[in-house]
């Protein structure tokens, strides 16, 4: 049986946090399977390392009180589980397009588990969003080709100062770059299928 003693208490007192990072990215809608066949080419042609690709269910949450506030909390569960990976996120800033959040990323090894976890402490699932990511590196920065319901996308994550002139190298406009997240994303695509459905089903009322 493990005891309690004061050197255990003391020795969790100077346990330092664990650090934050900072992520910087710049983002792009673009047309669909065509403009992704096109990187891909350009990856390899580069010497990109392909790192793997996967299925994400992300679920975005609030709550409890104001503790989502100015923190963006995120479930990503991989491939379907039991392996995610969960993330909090501050307030965004952005030099040009280029978003800059502090970020805390953690695996978890049972996603499901993880997310019972959560609402047990009191989180809401806001909504969640389906995600099939591809991902390479290439010269330090990490290149995803992403697919939603709501379109086709490529991220590009690394230092700030290197990101708009490799996005003019695969043809990208850095100054059209998404300021909107994808949790932001599919939370407007959702508000609007609900009103496309509501608008359908009055419209047979309207007509009779």
């Amino acid at each position: 049986m493990l005891r309690y003693s004061p050197h255990m208490a003391r020795s969790r007192q100077r346990r330092h946090l664990r650090d934050r990072s900072i992520e910087s990215e710049l983002k792009f809608r673009v047309s669909g399977a065509r403009d992704h066949k096109k990187l891909r080419a350009t990856l390899r042609q580069r010497g990109a390392h392909f790192e793997g690709r996967y299925r994400e269910e992300n679920y975005r949450f609030n709550g409890p009180g104001k503790a989502t506030r100015n923190t963006t909390l995120r479930l990503r569960v991989l491939d379907g589980g039991p392996r995610g990976v969960i993330t909090a996120k501050g307030p965004a800033r952005f030099e040009g397009r280029v978003k800059i959040r502090e970020e805390t990323e953690v695996a978890v090894s049972d996603a499901h588990a993880t997310l019972d976890l959560l609402l047990q402490l009191g989180f809401q699932v806001a909504w969640s969003y389906p995600k099939r990511r591809t991902q390479w590196l290439l010269d330090g920065v990490a290149v995803t080709l992403d697919v939603l319901e709501f379109g086709w996308f490529v991220e590009l994550e690394g230092p700030v100062g290197v990101l708009p002139e490799m996005a003019r190298s695969f043809g990208l406009d850095p100054d059209r770059g998404l300021r909107e997240s994808y949790s932001v994303l599919a939370r407007q695509h959702l508000a609007a299928k609900k009103r496309k459905a509501a608008k359908k089903q009055a419209a047979p009322e309207t007509a009779a």
